[in-house]
């Protein structure tokens, strides 16, 4: 791959062939030792229809479908630019939701065993177990589907906190479930407040450090706290509509004489009835993906409520697997943008309009999920931050799920988490020894290599306490 490096942090793929602008990577050179496919995959992305300025990566970029786990890409409606299902991924609105206790992790420790067992059979999981919530009716999905957050609000779920704090304010608009089919409402009717499996969790931590004082306090996070931190999306139903939207565009491709690079990579033009269908099916997901985490988050406060007594407010929740039409100057002048963050957080800075009254001043809370074992940490969105206002996800895979199966077995993995203090209930042997930290990168030098490229300013790392995994 033939890069050029810019800065220490950021990494430029020059222009070849059919590529109509450059790739931009945010990372060190020690975060690309082995992401030769993904780069090439920046260069395949570079091709689409309509995109502008770049091709970027995040510090955390690694092989996806289409598009790099990592990956954004904005595109010029105006121009023939496209929306690409592949920019999204399977697991649409894959995101992260923090919540913050009026509890200390002092105070939390004669109790994390019984309270990890409490959590254990409170949060669904796995493939078939169910969910939180089971709608009435495919009436009741649809309403969430069209809804989201607000709808479960409604229905007695949560507190007015829990739409405030969230991105869109718990529901992204122009969801249509008519655009939905039968076969991913079958699958998601049964899934609304559960984990799945793969990477997803819900995970106890403590604040172990404030960066930002100030900052840390309008999230409403303090040195020792106990916080909740829970990692999902929007189960088969946001698999199944990709999976049918995918197949759509794969048609829609020739009508249009658009060429790609990779299959992977279908797309329509954002304005045809195509990119709007996917547009509205895909806001359909993303809602069902909000009362996902709104559901698992109800079940927290529960459990937490009975073992400590303690409450468990929102800090934020963002979704790293979305394609959103917003604003942004190109080359000084403003243009209304498609935006594809897949594997990619949206960091918006201190004084956006589209922040709620009492962050505004602060900038966007930007959730980053690291390993078992290992941290998370809290960001911040920064003025002038690059790629859109756009930010790393989380650590980043570098090994297969085989590949860390192989490596360590989940009861040796549990022993040694044990031995940290961590309290581990996982779903699955298999599935707790292809998460081992190993498996991804180091979640503080991709947090370093963002906060260097002018990404995001860091404000808080916590550290684990006890996993629930999926």
């Amino acid at each position: 791959m033939d890069l050029t490096q810019i800065d220490r942090y950021e990494f430029r793929v020059e222009r070849r062939g059919a590529m109509r602008v450059p790739g931009v990577v945010f990372a060190s050179r020690a975060l690309l030792s082995d992401a030769g496919q993904s780069l090439e995959q920046v260069r395949n992305v570079a091709t689409l229809p309509g995109i502008v300025e770049a091709s970027y990566a995040m510090p955390d970029v690694h092989w996806g479908y289409g598009f790099p786990i990592g990956g954004v890409a904005a595109t010029d409606p105006a121009q023939g630019g496209v929306v690409s299902p592949g920019g999204v991924g399977f697991d649409i609105s894959c995101g992260v939701r923090l919540l913050a206790a009026d509890l200390t992790a002092q105070e939390l420790a004669p109790v994390l065993g019984r309270l990890m067992d409490a959590l254990d059979p409170a949060v669904p999981r796995g493939m078939t177990r169910g969910g939180v919530w089971t709608p009435h009716d495919r009436d009741e999905l649809r309403r969430i589907l069209t809804d989201g957050s607000r709808h479960a609000l409604e229905r007695g779920h949560g507190e007015q906190r829990d739409l405030d704090r969230c991105e869109d304010g718990g529901a992204v608009d122009g969801a249509d479930p008519g655009q939905v089919g039968e076969r991913a409402l079958e699958r998601g009717l049964h899934q609304v407040g559960s984990l799945g499996s793969g990477n997803h969790f819900l995970e106890v931590q403590r604040v172990a450090e404030v960066y930002d004082a100030p900052v840390a306090t309008a999230f409403g996070l303090h040195p020792g706290q106990v916080c909740v931190m829970i990692h999902c999306g929007s189960r088969g139903l946001g698999h199944q509509i990709c999976g049918d939207q995918v197949r759509r565009m794969e048609q829609t491709m020739r009508q249009y004489g658009i060429e790609v690079p990779d299959r992977q990579l279908a797309c329509a033009p954002v304005d045809s009835p195509a990119g709007q269908d996917y547009l509205a099916a895909m806001a359909a997901a993303a809602n069902y993906g909000r009362v996902n985490r709104h559901m698992l988050a109800e079940a927290a406060r529960r459990v937490f409520a009975e073992v400590t007594g303690a409450r468990l407010d929102l800090v934020y929740d963002i979704s790293h697997n979305l394609a959103k039409l917003e604003e942004h100057e190109v080359d000084g002048v403003p243009r209304r943008l498609c935006v594809h963050r897949k594997g990619a957080t949206r960091a918006l800075p201190p004084g956006h309009p589209d922040l709620p009254p009492d962050l505004r001043a602060t900038g966007q809370p930007v959730l980053i999920p690291g390993t078992m074992g290992t941290a998370s940490y809290v960001l911040t969105g920064v003025q002038g931050g690059r790629a859109f206002h756009s930010t790393c996800h989380g650590a980043g895979r570098v090994q297969s799920r085989h590949q860390a199966a192989r490596s360590v077995s989940g009861r040796q993995l549990r022993d040694r988490l044990e031995a940290q203090g961590i309290a581990v209930r996982p779903s699955s042997w298999r599935g707790l020894a292809e998460e081992h930290p190993g498996a991804y990168k180091d979640v503080a030098a991709v947090v370093e290599a963002g906060e260097g490229a002018g990404l995001c300013r860091s404000v808080a790392r916590l550290v684990p306490l006890g996993v629930v995994k999926g």
